[in-house]
């Protein structure tokens, strides 16, 4: 069995290659050791489940939804040294791999699913699971033939960042000594950070120009605020983005809070009516700042992603295209199917036969589970089947690109925008072909459960094949292991999800009080929108055309039009602290002058340090919705809930001032690294 020397990721790993440079994997195409074993697919599997679990109840419990794939690394690394032969890097891939379909369903079903019993529509275990499956599924096998572009021939273009931190993760666990040191370190001091401000509520998570006097007066009359987030977790992933992709993303951000929203508060002032989308009849002229991005602004946003999205499947046709075209030739045999039979295993996927061949099947069940299943009590359900076959197909193909370029490029993937986007359109269409009310609401949720879902986990499926190409993994393996994931995750989180209805419900009612019901707030957002639709209330095409008009001149100018939009679609606070940590890897790389090798060395420490934040924050994420929920269940005493006050002035200029400080130490901390390192 041989077994990779390499303890580290090559210095090529982030940044684009010279004409002719390979890029060479920790563990090389012709190494043989250990990948698809029982243990990797047995504690995969069951992470599938435990965490699908957890994070489906905590998601409508407390309204907190972490990302599982980071803590799920750390336990695959550390529970391999359980066994008598430690487990490999690429054992721990699978592992990996598996769980963390978990978060990925949780994410496309939680945001959707729900609505159903918020709305009191037919509803039982074998649709919520059913939906969850056929769009994972979906989106796994569209992004198949994506992945090579995407993680080979597109290498150093996009910064991958939570691949970064979850790769980091893998490797320090495999390498040990000092490496793991350093992610250690990190990991607990941006850990105990986070947990002093989500759980002990030590002081404010959010910094906003509020906390001084002239500057509210600024945002009450002119609706001009600024939002700085301090979490340590999103200064570490602005450090891995970098400035650029950070600066633009700020941009479209800064566009939105200190243009588009002063605009809309001035010229709206002094209208005595409500302008839709405003749903429950407020004006604009008593509306905050956030009120005015939420109700407005925001579908700007969704549109500017929309139509950014669309341009880069234009731009990208050829890339589709070709892969694509490449299954058919493969199913006829020849010379394609020869040439992907002969690829190293490094570059070796699913045949694109067999990929083909599960779209078919899949787009058959999803027909199936539409026709007789959604509308077949209704007039013309062959063709009401049809079109929502259609729909559900088209968009999820088109928004898979979409999907796993956000998350290559800001680590966030805008999957409830994406969602809303597929909600409206859904209605537009079945609206039209005859098909509104309760049917209609109940047709247009599930399809929009398959395309959210299918997105969500295209997402994280860039996210593992990119971590694999850099330490090595087989991608077959990797899209087996993700399918087997997701078998799991569906059926538990339908379960879960009906399970938490019967427990607490998402409604008040005789059986549950309104203070027991689970929060589900983007389920609720997604009933409310679905409910406006189908009783024919206007849809804001007009936000949804300013949007697109912003990302098409974003486009032509050269900036990166989907970064842009993303930046205008997420709130601020969340935008900002990414360009701190892109001043902060700058700042590290311009410490080293012109000294190539120490400047590589402490970008390299500052990569372990910021996914160590990432880390960090992730596990106490968990740890402290455990713990929130625990609170509401029994008395913890002193540490059931915080010793502080995360409000007011003092709270927020204190955040300010510790987040100087941690940013501080994350520069210091990654200058310490000397060339002999690298």
């Amino acid at each position: 069995m041989e077994a990779s020397s390499k303890k580290s990721l090559p210095e090529n790993a982030y940044r684009t290659l010279n004409p002719g440079e390979e890029y060479a994997p920790i563990v090389p195409a012709s190494s043989t050791i250990a990948e698809f074993t029982g243990r990797s697919l047995a504690l995969g599997l069951v992470m599938a489940a435990v965490f699908s679990a957890a994070a489906a109840f905590l998601g409508l419990k407390v309204g907190q939804v972490f990302e599982a794939a980071i803590p799920i690394s750390i336990l695959a690394v550390g529970l391999g040294y359980a066994f008598r032969r430690r487990s490999t890097i690429l054992e721990n891939v699978i592992v990996q791999s598996v769980g963390a379909a978990s978060g990925l369903v949780v994410a496309g079903s939680i945001f959707t699913l729900p609505a159903l019993f918020i709305l009191g529509l037919d509803v039982n275990l074998v649709k919520l699971s059913l939906v969850a499956l056929l769009g994972g599924i979906l989106g796994i096998l569209f992004l198949i033939p994506l992945r090579r572009y995407f993680v080979r021939e597109m290498h150093g273009e996009f910064p991958f960042p939570e691949a970064t931190a979850t790769t980091e993760v893998l490797v320090a666990g495999e390498a040990g000594g000092k490496q793991a040191k350093v992610l250690a370190l990190a990991a607990a001091v941006g850990g105990i950070f986070d947990f002093l401000i989500i759980h002990m509520e030590a002081f404010a998570e959010v910094f906003t120009t509020r906390s001084v006097k002239m500057l509210d007066v600024l945002a009450e009359k002119s609706k001009v605020v600024f939002k700085l987030d301090v979490l340590s977790s999103v200064m570490g992933l602005g450090y891995i983005i970098g400035l650029k992709y950070s600066a633009i993303i700020c941009a479209g951000s800064f566009l939105s809070w200190f243009l588009l929203v002063p605009m809309v508060g001035h010229f709206g002032a002094q209208l005595t009516v409500a302008i839709p989308p405003a749903a429950d009849g407020t004006l604009i002229g008593a509306m905050s700042a956030e009120q005015i991005f939420r109700t407005y602004v925001r579908h700007i946003g969704i549109g500017g992603i929309a139509a950014a999205g669309i341009l880069g499947i234009l731009r990208s046709w050829r890339i589709i295209a070709k892969a694509f075209s490449l299954g058919f030739k493969e199913l006829l045999g020849g010379k394609a199917a020869a040439a992907a039979d002969g690829r190293e295993r490094t570059d070796r996927d699913f045949q694109m036969k067999n990929v083909l061949i599960g779209l078919i099947i899949t787009a058959i069940a999803l027909w199936v589970f539409f026709r007789f299943g959604v509308v077949g009590h209704l007039d013309s359900p062959l063709k009401l089947s049809l079109i929502a076959l259609g729909i559900v197909v088209i968009i999820s193909f088109l928004f898979t690109t979409v999907a796993a370029r956000a998350i290559a490029v800001v680590g966030t993937n805008p999957v409830s925008g994406m969602t809303l986007m597929t909600l409206i359109l859904t209605s537009v269409f079945l609206a039209q072909a005859g098909l509104t009310g309760r049917d209609g609401m109940l047709a247009a949720l599930l399809m929009g459960g398959v395309v959210c879902t299918a997105l969500s986990m295209a997402g994280g499926a860039i996210t593992d094949f990119k971590v694999g190409y850099w330490i090595g993994a087989t991608p077959a393996i990797q899209q087996r292991s993700k399918i087997l994931g997701t078998l799991v995750a569906s059926f538990t989180v339908g379960s879960v999800i009906l399970l938490l209805n019967q427990a607490y419900g998402f409604v008040p009612s005789a059986e549950h009080s309104a203070s027991e019901v689970l929060v589900a707030p983007q389920a609720n957002a997604m009933a409310a929108v679905i409910k406006t639709l189908m009783s024919n209330e206007p849809v804001p095409w007009l936000l949804y055309g300013i949007g697109a008009l912003i990302a098409l001149t974003m486009q032509m100018i050269g900036v990166p039009a989907l970064a842009f939009a993303l930046g205008m679609y997420i709130p601020m606070e969340l935008n900002t602290p990414l360009v701190v940590g892109g001043l902060v890897a700058e700042w590290v790389q311009k410490s080293a002058g012109k000294d190539e090798k120490l400047r590589s060395a402490r970008s390299s420490r500052g990569m372990l340090i910021a996914s160590g934040f990432i880390a960090g924050g992730a596990i106490m994420g968990v740890v402290a919705a455990l713990l929130k929920f625990l609170k509401m269940k029994m008395n913890l005493g002193p540490l059931g809930f915080s010793f502080g006050n995360a409000e007011g002035t003092g709270a927020e200029l204190l955040a300010l001032v510790l987040y100087a400080g941690l940013a501080a130490y994350m520069f210091w901390d990654s200058c310490r690294a000397k060339a002999e390192e690298e």
